[in-house]
């Protein structure tokens, strides 16, 4: 996989300033500090006669290595195009400085061509947190797990998380309005209008995602992935996790590598069989009721490899909305 720079910084200044920079520098022998005869001279005597000039720096090298920059530097701005920041050399460092860190400080912008708000939907185990990740990862948008910012915000002890608390203590489900209130000011903050949102673990049903909706979050691409109960168990009943390291397992996929690991293997409680079934049954009650309210819904076969179902998500994303959806994609 190819590494994807955040931030690009190309620092230009003209040839003659080159040329100056270049043919100026001088290093202690003693020390290996590099001294400019314009910049930086040093005023003591003793470390002036120690200065020579740098093995390689002649008027012939410094020719021939701005030649090789001037070949470079198209393919360089083909190769990063609009991403890239240019920023004029021939100032003062510190305005030099102050110019790139302002740059990397900026929040960046979504690759994407629009500020993309994305609702992921499907029953457990059908790889919303996993395309979330892919798609937060790839375009920089704001991964937005539901059940995740509910125990952050009891951790944080914030006033929603004092609310939450007694829920979580009694093993109750939080109550929907205070759920709605803490994903709208999450969803308001900067970032996300900056950058854009992916949404998953809400809304649960009907009256989760009207509720949504009377709160204005209103995303702009809804996936609904669809896999069979089979699937589903086959995924998350074979999970297991590592009380030692904290390492995930899957027995069918990702089995540990040594045996001392595997004897050691745990299963959550959420993840046996009966429990699973459960909550399958439970969604697959929900499901139509849920659909009906995003009419224009996009529906993918999450029964493939992740990185397919990403790819069809990732087609939807990048490519103007169709007049007519809420078909569902051909099954594969």
């Amino acid at each position: 996989m190819g590494i994807i720079p955040k931030h690009v910084v190309v620092l230009f200044a003209p040839d003659i300033v080159l040329i100056e920079r270049n043919l100026g520098k001088r290093v202690d022998i003693s020390t290996g500090e590099v001294y400019h005869t314009t910049f930086d001279w040093p005023t003591e005597d003793y470390i002036q006669q120690r200065l020579k000039v740098p093995h390689g720096i002649s008027e012939v090298e410094t020719a021939r290595r701005i030649l090789k920059y001037h070949q470079d530097y198209p393919g360089i701005l083909q190769s990063f195009g609009s991403c890239m920041k240019l920023i004029n050399a021939d100032q003062p460092c510190a305005d030099v400085f102050a110019q790139v860190f302002t740059h990397v400080q900026a929040p960046p912008r979504t690759l994407a061509p629009f500020s993309p708000r994305i609702l992921l939907c499907g029953p457990p185990g059908s790889g919303k947190s996993m395309q979330a990740s892919l798609l937060s990862r790839k375009y920089g948008i704001i991964n937005v797990c539901c059940g995740q910012l509910l125990k952050e915000a009891v951790a944080d002890e914030t006033k929603l998380g004092e609310l939450i608390k007694p829920y979580f203590d009694s093993g109750w489900p939080v109550a929907d309005n205070i759920v709605v209130k803490m994903l709208s000011e999450r969803l308001n903050r900067l970032d996300c209008h900056i950058r854009g949102w992916v949404l998953h673990g809400f809304p649960r049903d009907e009256d989760q995602a009207k509720l949504m909706q009377r709160a204005n979050i209103n995303p702009n691409r809804v996936f609904f992935l669809h896999i069979t109960p089979e699937s589903i168990l086959e995924r998350l009943c074979y999970r297991m996790l590592d009380p030692v390291t904290g390492e995930r397992y899957h027995t069918l996929y990702q089995p540990a590598a040594s045996k001392e690991a595997s004897e050691r293997l745990l299963i959550h409680p959420r993840d046996l069989e009966e429990a699973v079934k459960l909550k399958v049954d439970a969604y697959l009650r929900i499901a139509e009721g849920l659909e009906t309210v995003f009419e224009d819904a996009i529906f993918i076969n999450g029964d493939q490899d992740p990185q397919t179902v990403f790819e069809y998500i990732e087609s939807y994303i990048v490519n103007p909305r169709p007049t007519t959806l809420g078909f569902p994609l051909e099954m594969a």
